[in-house]
């Protein structure tokens, strides 16, 4: 890396990066494996979840209910 390159390093190849990459596959493992009926049991609930989250997240992008090229300040002529 060059010290003027504006980009930081990526942090998923930082030792912590690593581990919490290997912890998160061996957790993800022994939930299935040790409780895999818990996690099906599951399913119907994390979908109804993400629901909410979908919608608090991605109403951020809508534009379509603003006026295109007109201020707010405008006043039309007489």
């Amino acid at each position: 890396m060059h010290p003027q390159d504006p980009t930081p390093p990526s942090r998923w190849r930082s030792p912590l990066g690593a581990f919490m990459l290997v912890a998160g596959a061996v957790g993800i493992y022994y939930l299935l494996t040790e409780h895999l009926t818990h996690v099906t049991q599951a399913i119907p609930y994390l979908f109804l979840l993400a629901c909410p989250l979908m919608h608090f997240f991605h109403g951020h992008g809508h534009h379509g209910h603003r006026d295109h090229g007109q201020r707010k300040d405008h006043t039309p002529p007489p």
